[in-house]
């Protein structure tokens, strides 16, 4: 883009040259502090350059072979430094063959007025080439049970969903095999996240840690296993009891997200009664952490792969089930049958109800509070279910525990409710 006062003096073309020419000290000066790099800060700016000067060749002279032309230029001048002055403790020289060959292109995209594309290529490039060693831990620390789940949430997202049809079917229109696989992915994309950060933590497992990312994956299974451990050893109770705490407040905040990306109109109601729950239930689990004496380890809370077909495919029957049988009751039963229904899913799930429940009101078949009231009962339902869990698998003294946060949860919830 031409700068008005710029125009007719000659060099109108100066801030595309100066954007390339920050583009290239950005990522030279990365390279330049690697020792073994060929290139550095002045090889990348003048490349980066070179890029936007042969755009504006081709593009003045209208010959298109200027471009690759200078890109081969620019290839075999790395080629001939790295055959030059070979040695073994030389960098390989791949990465920054790449990132050279980068800087080219995004010195000839600036001429052709991407300039803020190139910008935010040239920050990605740079942060790439700076946390090498973080990127490489990341990869060492991946299991074949990791790289398994992300494949097969590609194969969820990217193969199973572009080819299902995006139609209403069924009873009242509401199936939809699009947007029932979308939820799929969905909660599986939010599950995975937590799923393999677990398979990524160290040996010690901080409480906080540990009840984020357990009810990212599943509250219900975390619940389960500290119940269990937090009975067979006394003196882990109080973190037994805020890692199960943590974990069900992360459910609160996964239902806004869940809202937020599938129905924002409904978010500002059901923000009251959640974040009414998430205020009761941190100043809940702020009391039981003065208690913590003890920073032991802590086993991970076991759950099921969240991206494995069968999953998959289960959630996805369980999700249709709930919408057509909400869709029907409450067709014929107004809002009791829909709050029957809620209250039977939050047995199990809480996901299933809330993903319904926001469907039919984007169909315009239910109104935003009894959306937020048929949520709301799911999850009250479902601590009452966690309640019992705690109770009857970790014992009393547990349940005592968990019985002031839980408590202060659903006070909450059922506080924001009145005041809708």
């Amino acid at each position: 883009m031409e700068i008005s006062f710029l125009q007719g003096s000659g060099i109108e073309a100066l801030p595309q040259f100066l954007t390339s020419l920050a583009i290239g000290l950005l990522i030279g000066l990365e390279r330049e502090r690697n020792p073994s790099a060929k290139a550095g800060l002045r090889t990348f700016a003048l490349v980066a350059l070179f890029g936007t000067l042969t755009a504006m060749l081709s593009s003045k002279t209208g010959s298109i072979w200027l471009l690759p032309a200078g890109l081969c230029i620019v290839g075999a001048m790395i080629i001939a430094a790295y055959i030059n002055t070979p040695s073994e403790e030389q960098d390989p020289g791949t990465t920054t063959v790449a990132a050279l060959l980068l800087c080219y292109a995004l010195g000839a995209l600036i001429w052709y007025d991407q300039a803020r594309l190139a910008i935010m290529l040239a920050i990605t490039t740079t942060v790439l080439l700076y946390f090498k060693p973080e990127l490489r831990g990341m990869t060492q620390r991946l299991t074949r049970r990791d790289l398994v789940s992300i494949l097969q949430f590609l194969v969820l997202t990217f193969i199973v969903l572009p080819i299902l049809p995006d139609q209403n079917y069924g009873p009242y229109g509401a199936f939809n095999p699009y947007q029932a696989w979308m939820m799929v992915v969905l909660v599986s994309g939010l599950s995975l996240a937590g799923y393999v950060a677990l398979h990524w933590t160290g040996h010690r497992y901080a409480p906080p840690l540990l009840g984020l990312l357990g009810g990212l994956v599943s509250s219900t299974a975390t619940t389960l296993t500290y119940a269990r451990h937090g009975k067979n050893n006394e003196s882990m109770v109080h973190l037994s009891a805020a890692v199960i705490l943590i974990a069900s407040q992360v459910v609160l905040l996964r239902l806004l997200v869940i809202c937020a990306v599938i129905s924002p109109p409904v978010l500002p109601s059901l923000l009251l009664p959640m974040g009414t729950g998430l205020a009761f239930g941190v100043v809940a689990i702020l009391l039981l952490w003065k208690k913590l004496r003890s920073t032991a380890d802590l086993p991970k809370p076991g759950s099921s792969n969240p991206t494995e077909i069968s999953v998959a495919l289960g959630f996805a029957l369980i999700y249709v089930v709930v919408l057509l049988a909400a869709a029907w009751l409450s067709d014929i039963a107004g809002n009791k049958g829909l709050y029957a229904v809620a209250a039977i899913s939050g047995l199990t799930d809480v996901d299933p109800i809330t993903l319904s429940s926001l469907r039919l009101f984007e169909l315009g078949k239910l109104s935003a509070s009894n959306t937020v009231i048929s949520i709301a009962i799911a999850f009250l339902v479902n601590m009452l279910v966690k309640l019992g869990l705690v109770f009857f698998i970790g014992g009393k003294n547990l349940a005592m525990h968990v019985l002031t946060g839980f408590a202060a949860m659903i006070v909450g919830v059922a506080l924001g409710l009145m005041l809708l």
